[in-house]
Protein backbone atom coordinates (compact mmCIF):
# COMPACT_ATOMS: atom_id res chain seq x y z
CA UNK A 1 0.00 0.00 0.00
CA UNK A 2 1.28 3.86 -0.96
CA UNK A 3 1.13 6.23 2.20
CA UNK A 4 -0.94 8.95 1.55
CA UNK A 5 0.49 12.38 1.43
CA UNK A 6 1.67 13.66 4.62
CA UNK A 7 1.91 10.10 6.38
CA UNK A 8 5.48 8.67 4.78
CA UNK A 9 8.05 9.42 7.24
CA UNK A 10 10.60 8.54 4.56
CA UNK A 11 10.06 12.53 3.31
CA UNK A 12 10.05 14.09 7.02
CA UNK A 13 13.50 14.23 7.66
CA UNK A 14 14.59 15.90 11.34
CA UNK A 15 17.57 16.28 13.23
CA UNK A 16 18.26 18.59 16.49
CA UNK A 17 21.44 20.29 18.14
CA UNK A 18 21.80 22.05 21.49
CA UNK A 19 23.57 25.38 20.46
CA UNK A 20 25.18 27.08 23.11
CA UNK A 21 23.48 30.72 22.27
CA UNK A 22 20.25 32.19 23.07
CA UNK A 23 17.31 31.08 20.69
CA UNK A 24 16.78 35.12 19.65
CA UNK A 25 19.82 35.31 18.69
CA UNK A 26 20.21 31.88 16.45
CA UNK A 27 16.53 33.35 15.16
CA UNK A 28 18.10 36.36 13.80
CA UNK A 29 20.53 34.30 11.87
CA UNK A 30 17.80 31.97 10.01
CA UNK A 31 15.87 34.89 9.29
CA UNK A 32 18.66 36.91 7.30
CA UNK A 33 18.53 35.45 4.01
CA UNK A 34 22.05 36.61 3.24
CA UNK A 35 23.43 33.99 6.00
CA UNK A 36 21.81 31.12 4.45
CA UNK A 37 24.79 30.69 2.18
CA UNK A 38 27.25 30.60 5.42
CA UNK A 39 25.45 27.85 8.02
CA UNK A 40 24.51 26.21 4.93
CA UNK A 41 25.57 22.15 4.98
CA UNK A 42 24.71 20.62 1.63
CA UNK A 43 26.75 22.74 -0.47
CA UNK A 44 23.93 24.02 -2.66
CA UNK A 45 23.21 27.81 -1.82
CA UNK A 46 25.15 29.91 -2.85
CA UNK A 47 26.20 34.04 -2.59
CA UNK A 48 25.31 36.60 -0.10
CA UNK A 49 22.90 38.52 -2.15
CA UNK A 50 19.57 37.13 -1.51
CA UNK A 51 16.87 38.95 -3.71
CA UNK A 52 14.30 40.03 -1.32
CA UNK A 53 14.04 41.43 2.19
CA UNK A 54 17.09 41.58 4.28
CA UNK A 55 14.89 40.02 7.07
CA UNK A 56 12.34 37.15 6.44
CA UNK A 57 9.05 37.27 7.79
CA UNK A 58 5.58 35.23 7.35
CA UNK A 59 4.76 35.83 3.44
CA UNK A 60 8.01 36.82 2.46
CA UNK A 61 9.80 35.90 -0.82
CA UNK A 62 13.30 35.76 -1.34
CA UNK A 63 15.39 34.55 -4.37
CA UNK A 64 18.46 32.52 -3.68
CA UNK A 65 21.41 31.64 -5.91
CA UNK A 66 21.53 27.43 -5.94
CA UNK A 67 24.04 25.26 -7.64
CA UNK A 68 22.73 21.09 -7.81
CA UNK A 69 25.23 20.44 -10.71
CA UNK A 70 24.37 23.08 -12.56
CA UNK A 71 23.68 26.70 -11.21
CA UNK A 72 19.98 28.28 -10.79
CA UNK A 73 18.26 30.71 -9.03
CA UNK A 74 15.00 29.67 -6.95
CA UNK A 75 12.23 31.62 -5.21
CA UNK A 76 11.26 31.08 -1.84
CA UNK A 77 7.98 32.24 0.40
CA UNK A 78 7.66 31.42 4.11
CA UNK A 79 5.10 29.72 5.11
CA UNK A 80 5.65 29.62 8.58
CA UNK A 81 7.12 32.04 10.93
CA UNK A 82 6.60 32.71 15.04
CA UNK A 83 9.20 34.81 16.08
CA UNK A 84 12.26 33.29 17.70
CA UNK A 85 10.73 30.09 17.87
CA UNK A 86 9.80 28.83 14.28
CA UNK A 87 10.57 29.24 10.82
CA UNK A 88 9.63 27.67 7.50
CA UNK A 89 9.55 28.32 3.80
CA UNK A 90 9.36 26.43 0.82
CA UNK A 91 9.22 27.00 -3.28
CA UNK A 92 7.38 26.13 -6.18
CA UNK A 93 8.12 22.06 -5.78
CA UNK A 94 5.88 22.51 -2.28
CA UNK A 95 9.27 21.07 -0.13
CA UNK A 96 9.74 22.76 3.40
CA UNK A 97 12.85 23.45 5.51
CA UNK A 98 11.42 24.23 8.59
CA UNK A 99 13.38 25.17 11.83
CA UNK A 100 11.96 25.25 15.28
CA UNK A 101 13.79 26.75 18.46
CA UNK A 102 13.29 25.77 22.01
CA UNK A 103 15.49 27.79 24.68
CA UNK A 104 16.94 25.83 27.49
CA UNK A 105 18.30 28.06 29.84
CA UNK A 106 21.13 30.09 27.88
CA UNK A 107 21.47 27.47 25.11
CA UNK A 108 18.83 26.42 22.67
CA UNK A 109 17.79 23.17 20.98
CA UNK A 110 17.39 24.03 17.37
CA UNK A 111 15.50 21.24 15.42
CA UNK A 112 15.52 21.56 11.21
CA UNK A 113 13.41 19.59 8.91
CA UNK A 114 13.63 18.31 5.36
CA UNK A 115 9.29 17.73 4.71
CA UNK A 116 8.35 16.61 1.91
CA UNK A 117 5.62 14.88 2.95
CA UNK A 118 2.38 16.97 1.20
CA UNK A 119 4.54 17.02 -2.10
CA UNK A 120 2.75 14.50 -4.89
CA UNK A 121 5.35 13.86 -6.49
CA UNK A 122 7.47 13.29 -3.67
CA UNK A 123 9.14 9.59 -4.40
CA UNK A 124 11.14 12.11 -7.03
CA UNK A 125 13.19 13.44 -3.97
CA UNK A 126 14.04 9.28 -3.04
CA UNK A 127 14.76 8.59 -6.86
CA UNK A 128 17.43 11.69 -7.06
CA UNK A 129 18.88 10.66 -3.48
CA UNK A 130 17.70 13.75 -1.86
CA UNK A 131 16.08 11.22 0.86
CA UNK A 132 19.75 9.71 1.53
CA UNK A 133 21.78 12.60 1.42
CA UNK A 134 19.38 15.68 3.27
CA UNK A 135 20.46 13.63 6.87
CA UNK A 136 23.64 14.55 6.44
CA UNK A 137 23.07 17.75 4.78
CA UNK A 138 21.14 18.49 7.79
CA UNK A 139 23.91 17.74 10.40
CA UNK A 140 26.40 19.37 8.80
CA UNK A 141 24.02 23.00 8.28
CA UNK A 142 23.26 22.51 12.52
CA UNK A 143 27.36 22.08 13.19
CA UNK A 144 27.57 25.10 10.65
CA UNK A 145 25.03 26.95 12.36
CA UNK A 146 26.88 26.33 15.98
CA UNK A 147 29.82 27.68 14.69
CA UNK A 148 28.71 30.55 13.48
CA UNK A 149 27.07 31.47 16.85
CA UNK A 150 30.38 30.66 18.56
CA UNK A 151 32.39 32.99 16.29
CA UNK A 152 29.72 35.70 17.34
CA UNK A 153 29.82 35.14 20.85
CA UNK A 154 33.47 35.50 20.20
CA UNK A 155 33.44 38.76 18.19
CA UNK A 156 30.84 40.23 20.82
Amino acid sequence: MTPTAGTDPAYLISRERLIDAPSDRIFEVLATPALHSVIDGSGTVRGEQPNGPARLSLGARFGMDMRIGASYKILNRVVEFEEGRRIAWRHFSAHVWRYTLEPRGESTLVREEWDGRQVRWRFIFRILGFTRRHPASIEATLGKLEDYMLQQRGAA
